[in-house]
This record gives C-alpha cells, structure tokens and sequence, in this order.
C-alpha cells in the first residue's frame, strides 16, 4: 500500500524477500504481502550467470573513472548496493567493465561483500581500489570512500591527459621534420648525385657524407625502423629480469628534462595514494604496500618497502623517506647509459657498413665514416657513463617531500600533508609540461635549419666548384 492506502501491485529486482523488503519501503510503500514470481517454461532464473560478451583487453580508466562516480551518487542517494550495481551494469558498453559488473553482481547475489566480489577481476578493480571499498565497508562510511575514490581517479586521469596531451604536439613535429627531411633525402640529393657524376667531379667530404645517407635511407630504410624496434625488444627482454627492470627504471629516472619529468609524476601518484588510503581508514602498513604495487617504478617500490620495514621496527615514515631515497650505483643503469651514448655511433657505423663496395669506398669515405662511428661510440658511452655517475648521489624525495611528511606526523595530519605534497607536484608536472611543449617548437626550428642548411651547402660545394670551373 501507499501512503494513502491504495493497494499496488507491482514487481521487483531483488537478491532475496529480505532485500526486496527494504527496496520497496525505501521507495516509500507498505508490504502487505510478497511472493516470489514464477519462472515461464525456457526463461532464465535472475540469478544465473548471464552470458557475457566477448572482451578484449582492459577496462580504461575514465570508464572506472564514471562507474566510481555514478556508484557514489546512488549510494548518497540510498539505494541498495545490488540494485545500484545492477543499474549501472545495464548502462555500460559491452566491454571487460561490463562483464566485471556482472561477476561482482552474481557475487554478491551469493553473500559475498561489495570487495569480496569486486576482488575478483583484480584486472578491472585493483588493490587500491578493492582495500578502500573494504575499509569504506568496515568503517559504516562506503558514500564517503566512493566519492574520495571517485576524486583520486579523476585526478590522476586528469594529470594522465594533460601529459598525452602537451606530448602530442612535440610528436606531430618531429613526424612532420622526419618527412620532410626523408623526401628531401630519397628524391632530391639522388637528382644532385647523378649530375655530379656526369660532370666527374671530385666531391668534398660533407657532399660524400650527404649522399651516403640519402643511398642508405633509399636503399636500407627498413633499418631505420628495425634497429629501433629491436633496441626496444632487447629493453623488454631485460626488464623481464629483476636487476634489469631496476637498472633501467633507474637508468630512466636520470635522463635529462623526461627523468625530472617521470620522477615528479610518480611522487605526486604514490603521496596520492598513500594520502587517500590513510585517509579512508586504510592501516598504514597496508597503504604502504599498495602505494608501492602501484609506484610502477622499481626505485620508488623499493623505497616504499624499506619505509614499511623501518615503520615496523617502530620509525616513523619521514627518517627512512630521507634515508632510501639515493639512487645509488647500479651496473645494469650503467649498461643501459653506455648503450643510449653509442645509438648515435652505432647509425653512422651502419651508414658505412652499407656503403661498402660502392664509389664511396673507392674515394676512402668509408674508412672515414667507420672511424668517426668508433670515435662516436666509445666517445658517447665514455660521457654518458660518466653523467650517470655524477647522478649517483642524487635523490628521489627531496627535503620538501621530507619535511612535509615529518609535520604530518607531528600533527596527526599525514593524510593532508601529502594530498599537500600531491597537488605541489602535479602543479610542477603541469608547469614542466607546458614550458616543454613551447621548447620543442624553437628546438626542432633549429633542428630543421641545421639539417637543411647541411644539405645546401653540401649540394652547393660541387655546385660552386663546378661554375668556378666552368668560367
């Protein structure tokens, strides 16, 4: 019955009598009686498994992003768990959340709690996500932890956007460069070359040098794709063993302008983190580990671990912060130095390699080329090795990081002092970001005129010659 009495008969969704009680009495109505409705010959029960379409790969994160939000505002709103589950469930794109939402339905259907079932698709839901949804539920405050949920994912997407987006500029350019430069390469120096040869001129060493690369771009291109595509083979081959994931996220965290770059971004993600696990009731040694499966860089998980270690020796997180936080040496870092300093040589030692045999070898420009490469090679990996080594000493977590933390925990305000600690970062990321984007432009403004004005005076030395002849 309603509020005034009238009898109404209707049908609803619900796991079992006890919850289709508490549904309809929320939606302001009166049981007077209540029955289970018959199934018709070949339909199926609500609570099978329904089937789930075909997906591929993972949930994205501003689909999970969405589910967080929209679950938040019906759980303020104060329908059921199951029913608000369901609802969204129904509003989703066939794709890996879908079918996720359906499990986590059929799970709780079977008694299990909202982070039982959700622990389940650890693909869609992970460990940060799953422990703040079981303290939400521990605690009686699961509104509260959507909505904090809810405004970290948006943050740390938000930030996700804003470094794809100032990259795709940069990117464009340097396509546009490499084009330009290739066309250049395969259909106007090979027209220069052929006009040079009939008039028998005797080329000077940066034309020799220009037309060795245009023959090896026309003629050997796929290497231009191969050595890069095998060098990243060789990255993921390593990085499958420990040390050589450790020395090349270490390796990383050291290049010029991308390092700073990667460094502040995975500080902003794990104080984040860690503020928004503390705050949601999560105990610390916990967020702890969760912030470190979720750092996504071996130097920082390690960090992570040594501070778990020292908190349970009974130190507080601010001394091993600042104690683990050097980089220190490691040879597979090294390795991976030597081999981004010898890239440069090993190109040009390619370029001679392939220009043997030809008119090039006879004039002795390939014996030139082969020991600029070795020069180019020993000399790149000397400079970088020895970069890296005046990196050692430096730190992952800076003395403002440090003493944050350290007032945090004076004050009984950790959780606040990193969101603190967060948001300085992400503005540092967003300023680097954007003071990147406006280099590229001068940077490949130039880049483009030194390479072009090589190819003019190259093409125009023989030119000059030949005129100076002629007259």
């Amino acid at each position: 019955m309603d509020a005034t009495g009238t009898e109404i008969r209707d049908e609803i969704d619900a796991a079992n009598e006890d919850e289709a009680q508490t549904t309809i009495r929320q939606m302001g109505y009166f049981v007077t009686n209540i029955a289970e409705k018959k199934l018709a010959a070949g339909e199926v029960a609500k609570g099978a498994k329904r089937k789930r379409p075909f997906a591929m790969g993972g949930a994205k994160t501003k689909h999970i992003c969405a589910f967080t939000r929209q679950l938040s505002i019906l759980q303020d709103a104060g329908l059921p768990i199951l029913r608000s589950l369901r609802i969204l469930e129904q509003n989703q794109k066939p794709g890996k959340l879908k079918n996720s939402l359906m499990d986590v339905c059929d799970e709780i259907e079977g008694g299990a709690t909202l982070s039982e079932a959700m622990g389940k698709s650890p693909k869609v839901f992970n460990r940060l996500y799953v422990n703040m949804i079981k303290a939400g539920e521990a605690g009686g405050a699961l509104e509260t932890i959507l909505n904090r949920l809810a405004d970290f994912l948006e943050s740390s997407e938000s930030l996700k956007r804003k470094v794809k987006g100032a990259l795709i500029y940069p990117v464009i350019v340097v396509l546009v460069a490499i084009a330009i430069l290739t066309f250049i390469m395969i259909a106007i120096v090979p027209t220069f070359e052929t006009m040079f040869e009939e008039f028998g001129l005797t080329l000077p060493p940066p034309t020799q040098l220009l037309i060795a690369m245009s023959n090896y771009i026309a003629g050997y291109w796929f290497l231009l794709i191969a050595m890069p595509v095998c060098g990243l083979i060789l990255i993921k081959l390593i990085k499958k063993f420990k040390q050589g994931r450790v020395g090349f996220d270490m390796f990383i965290l050291r290049v010029p302008i991308f390092g700073a770059l990667i460094e502040k971004n995975i500080l902003a993600r794990t104080t984040r983190t860690l503020g928004t696990l503390i705050s949601s009731g999560v105990p610390i040694m916990e967020g702890l580990n969760i912030t470190r499966e979720t750092a996504g860089n071996a130097m920082f998980e390690k960090l992570y671990t040594k501070v778990a270690e020292q908190i349970r020796e009974g130190e507080v997180i601010s001394k091993p912060l600042a104690e683990h936080s050097t980089l220190g040496f490691h040879p597979m870092a090294a390795v991976f130095w030597a081999l981004f300093g010898s890239f440069p040589g090993v190109m040009v030692m390619s370029v001679a390699l392939t220009s043997k045999g030809s008119k090039l070898d006879k004039d002795g420009m390939v014996q030139t080329l082969t020991f600029m490469a070795l020069y180019m090679i020993l000399g790149g990996m000397v400079m970088c090795v020895l970069y890296y080594l005046t990196k050692i000493r430096g730190r992952v977590v800076d003395d403002l990081v440090v003493n944050m933390v350290d007032v945090g925990e004076e004050t009984g305000e950790l959780d606040t002092m990193l969101y603190k600690v967060a948001d300085t970062y992400d503005e540092e990321v967003r300023i680097m970001t954007d003071s990147l984007t406006a280099l590229m432009e001068p940077i490949m403004i130039v880049f483009l005129g030194l390479a072009v004005g090589f190819i003019v005076i190259s093409l125009f030395m023989p030119l000059v010659e030949l005129i100076t002849g002629l007259t």
